[in-house]
C-alpha cells in the first residue's frame, strides 16, 4: 500500500492520479476542510484519511501495511504571521513521517524544494552539491524546507531508505476545477502587470515532478537528492511569454531592489490598514531580485527523462484556465 501526504494539493493530487491510473492502491492524507478533486472522488483505489502530519499519533494509525510514502504535504508561505505553523508543518511534520518510516521500514520519497539549496555564489547553475548557508537574507520558507530536509538526511543516517527531490517553481495543470495558486502569475498579467523584477527563476511542470517521483520510488536509488527543473528563465522573459499568450502588453518597467524595497513596505502598510495578507512580503521581494539557475543534469543522466518545455507548460495553463 502507498501513502501520499498532501493528497488534495497541486502536486499530491496529480501524483495520486498517475498512481491509480497505473493500478496502485493509495491512502491519501488530507485536512478535514480540503476538497477532493472530482477526478479522484470516484476511484475505489483511493482511501482518504483526515490526518494532521504534525500529530504523530494520528499519523501512526494510518501506517499499518504501508510500504511506500510520498511526502508532498508542506506549507508554502513567507508571511511572518505563519512562522510557527511553517515550522510545525514542514519540519515537525517531516520528522514524524521520517520516524514512522524508520519504525515501519517504509521507503520514502520526500518533496523538498530548491529553496533548501545553498546560495548561488559561483554564478553557475546550482547543483545537488550546493552547500546550505544561513544568512540574514534567508527566507522563512527556505529555513523551514532546509530543516525539513535535514530530518530526512538524519533518517538516512539512521537507516532510512529515502530519496529527496528538490523541484523548482512547479507550474502546470492540476486536477481541480479552480485555478492553481502556483499559476497565480497569470492572474497578475491578466490584471495588467507593468513592472518586472530583475531575478531569474527555474520552472518545472507538475506532471514531470510526479512522473520522476514514481520512477525514483520504483528504482534502487537511495540516499540521494535530485534537482527537478525544466528551464531557467528571467522573470522578464517569463512575464513576456505569459503576456503574449494572454494578449496583454508585456511589462516594461524594471523593478530594481530599491523599487521592490519601497513596494513591499507599502504593501505591508496597506495589508495592515485593510487587515488583508499581501503576497509581496520582504522575503518575496528579495527572492524576486535573485538571479538563480538550476542544473538538472543529475536526474536526466539517471532517468533519461525529457522535461516538458516551459512553452508547453505555459500554453497548457492558459488553455486550461484562461482561454475563452
Amino acid at each position: 500500500m502507498i501513502l501520499v501526504t498532501g493528497g488534495t494539493g497541486f502536486l499530491g493530487s496529480v501524483l495520486i492520479k498517475k498512481l491509480i491510473d497505473a493500478g496502485h492502491s493509495v491512502i491519501a492524507l488530507k485536512r478535514p476542510q480540503s476538497i477532493i478533486p472530482d477526478a479522484l472522488k470516484a476511484s475505489s483505489l483511493v482511501q482518504w484519511e483526515d490526518a494532521d502530519i504534525t500529530d504523530y499519533f494520528a499519523l501512526k494509525e494510518v501506517f499499518a501495511g504501508i510500504k511506500q510514502v510520498y511526502h508532498c504535504a508542506a506549507l508554502i508561505s513567507n508571511q511572518p504571521k505563519d512562522a510557527v505553523q511553517i515550522t510545525q508543518v514542514n519540519r515537525e511534520g517531516t520528522k514524524h513521517i521520517v520516524n514512522l518510516c524508520l519504525e515501519h521500514r517504509v521507503r520514502l520519497v520526500h518533496v523538498s524544494s530548491i529553496a533548501a539549496l545553498g546560495p548561488n555564489k559561483s554564478g553557475q547553475p546550482l547543483n545537488e552539491e550546493a552547500k546550505w548557508e544561513m544568512t540574514r537574507k534567508t527566507s522563512l520558507y527556505s529555513r523551514a524546507k532546509h530543516d525539513a530536509e535535514m530530518e530526512v538526511w538524519r533518517g538516512i543516517v539512521e537507516g532510512l531508505d529515502a530519496v529527496i527531490v528538490n523541484p523548482s517553481l512547479i507550474m502546470g495543470v492540476g486536477l481541480g476545477k479552480g485555478k492553481v495558486a502556483a499559476n497565480a502569475i497569470f492572474d497578475q498579467v491578466k490584471k495588467g502587470l507593468r513592472i518586472y523584477p530583475l531575478g531569474t527563476v527555474g520552472v518545472v511542470d507538475v506532471a514531470d515532478v510526479a512522473s520522476i517521483m514514481i520512477w525514483l520510488m520504483d528504482s534502487d536509488t537511495s540516499g540521494e537528492r535530485f534537482i527537478l527543473n525544466s528551464e531557467n528563465i528571467s522573470s522578464r522573459n517569463l512575464l513576456t511569454d505569459i503576456s503574449t499568450l494572454m494578449g496583454r502588453p508585456a511589462p516594461t518597467i524594471q523593478a530594481g531592489k530599491t523599487l521592490l524595497s519601497i513596494a513591499w513596505r507599502l504593501a505591508k502598510v496597506k495589508a495592515t490598514l485593510f487587515r488583508q495578507p499581501t503576497a509581496l512580503t520582504k522575503d518575496a521581494a528579495r527572492a524576486a531580485s535573485e538571479r538563480l539557475s538550476y542544473d538538472n543534469s543529475k536526474i536526466t543522466r539517471l532517468t533519461g527523462h525529457t522535461f516538458k518545455p516551459l512553452s508547453e507548460t505555459l500554453k497548457n495553463v492558459y488553455q486550461a484556465y484562461y482561454a475563452q
